[in-house]
């Protein structure tokens, strides 16, 4: 049996003139009266067990995003039904408002909303709907809570996108379509047209140009149809928190925008998440499938506390790849993992594809080489000064083993990484 605020109300007001004039049997009497008044409270009040619950809710949401879980109540209790309906669901979920007062009659059905903005990536899962009913006093009632499942699979929020037009231009600039033309050593001949000043003379097609009686250049492209395999170092590295997110959540965005604009670009995208096994992976999804997949099998992914399995990273890759592509490594740039784990093994890699590091970089140790206000200030910034020395010269060292290294801030890291593969694409080496 629930009581409610009401019937503790009265039980207050009966307490007050037997603190002024003591009277056992006033007392008791009220006592007595409230007790049989929320006795008739419970007996009248609908059943919460005969109360059918549904839930309706969409299949997935992209973080920050606003969306809505349904409940469809249906009264079977065959009394009238006065409820407070309270749909839970975890806190990471966002609920905004979840208790609902329901007034439905007997054999009606309703719907109640409850409005999630969701905070974390990954599957939120729906919690109990509690029921609590009372009777036509509101002095008393029932309770229940069942289990009506649902789960909400909350996407990566993909901010990047903002950069992919004016990548697009570019790439277009690359392609062709514009008056711009690019020649490379890796690039593939497009067509033939009329020499306009500004041309590079060495573009000059002197057969065609005899036969046309004007001068003809040729136009070329970048290559189509390469391969992309994106690795997303799932370690324990991926958990640091830069900023407000982990670093793994700027790594997710730099691959859906490189992703996008790959796709864009005619190429074969391959992505797949590891630590010491793999997490997640997508491999044959194109076209309007890439980035839906991509971000489906991504949500999920979290950061796991072990070390990175290097040589299984590339032996992963070596499986995947038959001929050379370009390997986009997204981790951290961190010296000790780096030269005990990725330095001994990325050289045979890097000799058969075009291999590039993207690391985030964190922007609160710029701020801490800055200061120099007291002596422990000037320690912070001793140390924040070794670390990017530390970081330098690892990235010297990969340089050295043929690794393109990307150290970008997390807001950077995603344009930044798309402006290197379209570097790559227009010098040929994809």
């Amino acid at each position: 049996m629930a009581i409610t605020s009401r019937a503790v109300l009265l039980t207050a007001l009966g307490a007050i003139p037997v603190l002024l004039v003591p009277v056992t049997g006033v007392a008791l009497a009220w006592g007595l009266l409230v007790a049989l008044l929320c006795a008739l409270d419970v007996a009248l009040a609908a059943s919460p067990r005969l109360v059918q619950v549904a839930r309706s809710v969409p299949g997935s949401v992209r973080l920050t995003e606003r969306t809505r879980s349904t409940l469809t109540l249906t009264n079977r209790s065959g009394r009238r039904l006065r409820a407070l309906v309270r749909d839970a669901w975890q806190p990471s979920a966002g609920t905004q408002v979840n208790r609902h007062r329901v007034d439905l009659p007997d054999g009606e059905s309703t719907r109640v909303v409850t409005v999630l903005v969701p905070t974390r990536r990954g599957d939120r899962l729906a919690d109990r709907v509690t029921i609590r009913t009372v009777g036509p006093l509101g002095l008393a009632g029932r309770q229940v809570s069942v289990v009506v499942p649902g789960r909400l699979r909350v996407l990566p929020e993909f901010a990047s996108r903002r950069h992919l037009p004016s990548r697009l231009a570019r790439l277009r600039e690359l392609d062709g379509r514009t008056a711009v033309q690019v020649r490379g050593a890796g690039t593939e001949f497009d067509s033939l047209r009329e020499y306009v000043i500004g041309d590079d003379v060495r573009s000059i097609d002197w057969r065609a140009t005899a036969r046309r009686n004007e001068v003809v250049v040729r136009t070329w492209r970048p290559e189509r149809d390469r391969r992309v395999m994106i690795v997303l170092d799932t370690s324990r590295t991926s958990a640091a928190r830069i900023g407000d997110l982990p670093r793994i959540d700027a790594s997710i965005e730099a691959a859906l925008l490189l992703s996008a604009l790959a796709a864009r670009a005619g190429d074969r995208v391959d992505l797949v998440a590891y630590d010491r096994r793999v997490r997640a992976q997508v491999a044959g999804a194109g076209g309007p499938r890439l980035l839906p997949a991509l971000a489906d099998a991504l949500a999920p992914v979290d950061p796991s506390l072990v070390e990175t399995d290097w040589p299984g990273v590339v032996a992963a890759v070596q499986q995947r790849l038959s001929q050379r592509a370009l390997v986009v490594l997204l981790s951290a740039l961190e010296p000790a993992p780096v030269e005990h784990g990725l330095l001994p093994v990325v050289a045979p890699l890097a000799k058969d594809h075009t291999v590039v590091l993207a690391s985030v970089a964190d922007p609160q140790v710029a701020e801490l080489r800055t200061r120099r206000g007291s002596s422990d200030e000037v320690f912070d910034a001793a140390a924040a000064e070794r670390t990017e020395l530390e970081r330098a010269a690892v990235t010297v060292r990969l340089r050295q083993r043929g690794v393109e290294v990307v150290d970008a801030l997390p807001d950077d890291l995603a344009p930044r990484l798309a402006d290197t593969y379209l570097a790559l694409k227009a010098a040929g080496r994809l």
